[in-house]
């Protein structure tokens, strides 16, 4: 993984867990290929073109898809010089290119960051957002997102969702398939057929809890190096309460359109407050995100 030439604070423990998720995704998309080659032994020129065209399809276009259906639609200087001005200035501070900026019409207050690399990266900021932080706050939240551009945890993550889509993908199909062959007990391919959607379901289960533990990590990554680049975590600990505080009065139909892109959020549109919906969730919890800055400020007060 190649850090990016930029000042933020590097994070070798975000590497070491972006290199560490991308290898056992990798090894658990080899298996599952494997599994499938083994079984359907006839198909796999097809099992093999389609597994790695949906790949390239991910890599390529997932960014754009996200973006898309986040309703982030890009700005000019001209019509949102607030939004660029904020960013341009965390450009000059990071000493890294300048990425292309959103607005999504929506009154749930969040920001988030997309794309493959600098060179392809969207920051966006929901009208929402904009509408409640000040100048201050709104500059920590955006710093946090150039952090997982800088960081390239975006595309990890973007890669990483792939294996659970394609498990996802080829236990329904071999759902239909199995229910097809069900009067045909006897036949060793119907078993078999039947057996992929467990196998898919085990691979799915590993693969989204690997990208949830990545994401709670670079979630509180995100936080540090942004506080530490703006030299102002009080600004930014304001920033995730009023965020948090005024997700309540979202109501919930909203909260639901957004839930499935948590992962890309500066907050969740739901937080998790029992144990094992702690485990699953994308982000930490509100405690530990503001212990964290709350440490980084006591540190940075110290003559």
């Amino acid at each position: 993984m190649t850090r990016t030439r930029s000042r933020y604070a590097p994070d070798r423990g975000l590497t070491t867990r972006m290199v560490t998720t991308m290898f056992l995704i990798g090894l658990l998309y080899v298996v599952l290929v494997g599994v499938l080659l083994a079984v359907l032994r006839g198909a796999w020129p097809i099992i093999l073109i389609i597994a790695g065209g949906m790949f390239i399809a991910q890599f390529w276009f997932s960014d754009r898809i996200a973006a898309f259906s986040m309703g982030a639609r890009e700005v000019t200087p001209e019509q949102a010089p607030e939004l660029h001005g904020a960013i341009d200035r965390i450009c000059a501070l990071a000493d890294m290119p300048k990425p292309r900026v959103a607005i999504s019409q929506s009154d749930v207050p969040n920001a988030f960051a997309t794309g493959r690399s600098e060179r392809t990266a969207l920051v966006c900021a929901t009208t929402g957002l904009l509408r409640r932080l000040e100048p201050e706050e709104l500059e920590g939240v955006l710093a946090h997102e150039m952090s997982h551009v800088a960081h390239r945890d975006v595309a990890v993550m973007t890669i990483a969702s792939f294996l659970g889509v394609l498990a996802g993908i080829i236990t329904r199909v071999a759902l239909w398939g199995g229910l097809s062959r069900s009067s045909r007990s006897n036949d060793p391919i119907g078993i078999a057929i039947m057996l992929i959607p467990l196998v898919s379901a085990v691979v799915y289960a590993l693969s989204f809890l690997l990208t949830r533990l990545l994401s709670r990590y670079r979630e509180l990554s995100a936080d540090r190096t942004a506080a530490l680049l703006t030299g102002r975590p009080s600004a930014l600990a304001s920033a995730l309460t009023k965020v948090s505080g005024q997700m309540a009065r979202i109501p919930t139909e909203d909260l639901r359109k957004a839930e499935p892109y948590n992962a890309f959020y500066f907050v969740p549109a739901f937080s998790s407050k029992e144990s094992l919906s702690r485990l699953l969730s994308s982000h930490p919890t509100l405690e530990q995100r503001l212990d964290q800055l709350a440490r980084i400020s006591a540190d940075l007060a110290r003559p």
